[in-house]
C-alpha cells in the first residue's frame, strides 16, 4: 500500500539552471539518511545546502541524478563516509569563544594543581581541523602545567575523516593565527620556510598531547576512561531535542565529578542541568 509521502507530488526544488534534477523526495531521502547515520536533523530551508554539498559527489561518480546517488549509498561504505564528510560543517578557529579557554587556564587548572592533581583527560568532541583541541593544549601550557610531571591526554574526535587528516598534520595558513598574541605564536607554532612561508605548523611536543580519532557521536565512543573537560561546542545545534538529551546524558556519565562541560554560545541544553553547577556563559560543572 502506498504511503501518503509516496502519493505526494515530487516538487522540483527551485534553482538557477541546476545541473542535476533535484526534488523534494531527494531532499527528504538525504534528510532521513544523514539523521540515521549521524543524528543530524536538517531543517526544510537546508534544501539548497544539500544540493550544493552533494553535487560534486554526483560529478565525481558520473551519476545522472540525485536519486541515483542516494541509491548508490546503499552499496558503498566508502561513499557513506564521503557523504557524511560532505554534509558536516567545519567552521572553527583558534581560541573561538575565548572565555572557555580563559577559564581553563586561569581558574580550573590552577585549582586542580592546588589540590595536588597531576592527571588530566580532555575531550574535544567535534574537533574539526584541530584548532579547538590545539587551543585547549595551549591553554593548559599557559596555566603553568609541566609536561614532565603531568599526565595529560587530549582526545580530539570528529565524524569527518578529511578534517581529522588536516588536524593530525597541524599545518595551517598563517592567516589563521594572525589574531593570536606573539607569546602564543612563539609557544605553539613554527613558521614555514621557502614554499611554505605562508604556513605555520603546531610544534611536535603539542601534537604529542593529542589523540585524534574518528567518532560518530551516535555510535560507541573511542574514549576509554573518565574525562575532566568536555568541549561539545556548536555540535548539538544540528540535533533534535531527543538526540541532544541522549548525548548530554552520555557525556554526563563520562565526566568526572567536578568535571567541566562547555557548549556553544548559541546552544541551550534541552534537558535539565540539575546535575551541574552553572559556571558562566555556556559552562557547566558536574556536581
Amino acid at each position: 500500500m502506498s504511503t501518503s509521502s509516496e502519493l505526494a507530488p515530487r516538487r522540483r526544488l527551485a534553482g538557477p539552471d541546476r545541473e542535476f534534477a533535484y526534488n523534494t523526495r531527494d531532499f527528504e531521502r538525504v534528510k532521513e539518511r544523514i539523521y540515521q547515520l549521524a543524528g543530524i536533523s536538517l531543517a526544510a530551508h537546508k534544501e539548497d545546502l544539500v544540493y550544493n554539498r552533494l553535487v560534486r559527489r554526483l560529478r565525481a561518480l558520473s551519476l545522472d541524478s540525485f536519486e541515483q546517488y542516494i541509491d548508490y549509498l546503499d552499496h558503498s561504505n566508502e561513499e557513506l563516509n564521503r557523504f557524511i564528510n560532505a554534509m558536516t560543517t567545519n567552521l572553527t578557529s583558534f581560541f573561538r569563544e575565548s572565555h572557555h579557554f580563559d577559564y581553563l587556564s586561569d581558574v580550573y587548572i590552577p585549582k586542580l594543581a592546588a589540590q595536588g592533581h597531576k592527571q588530566l583527560r580532555v575531550w574535544s568532541s567535534g574537533c574539526s581541523v584541530g584548532e579547538e583541541p590545539y587551543s585547549m593544549a595551549i591553554s593548559l601550557l599557559e596555566s603553568g602545567v609541566c609536561l614532565d610531571t603531568w599526565d595529560i591526554k587530549i582526545w580530539a574526535t570528529d565524524i569527518d575523516t578529511n578534517v581529522l587528516d588536516t588536524a593530525r598534520q597541524g599545518v595551517y595558513d598563517i592567516e589563521r593565527i594572525e589574531s593570536l598574541s606573539i607569546e602564543r605564536k612563539r609557544l605553539a607554532f613554527l613558521r614555514g620556510k621557502g614554499q611554505n612561508a605562508d604556513k605555520v605548523c603546531i610544534k611536535d611536543f603539542i601534537k604529542e598531547m593529542m589523540h585524534f580519532e574518528y567518532c560518530n557521536l551516535m555510535e560507541q565512543w573511542p574514549l576509554d576512561e573518565p574525562i575532566d573537560i568536555i568541549f561539545c561546542r556548536n555540535v548539538m545545534i544540528y540535533f533534535d531535542k531527543e538526540t541532544q538529551n541522549r548525548l548530554l546524558d552520555r557525556m554526563t556519565d563520562l565526566l568526572k565529578p567536578g568535571g567541566i562541560l562547555c557548549i556553544g554560545h548559541s546552544e541551550t541544553p534541552s534537558r535539565s542541568m540539575k546535575d551541574y553547577k552553572v559556571l558562566g556563559r555556556t559552562m557547566y560543572q558536574k556536581l
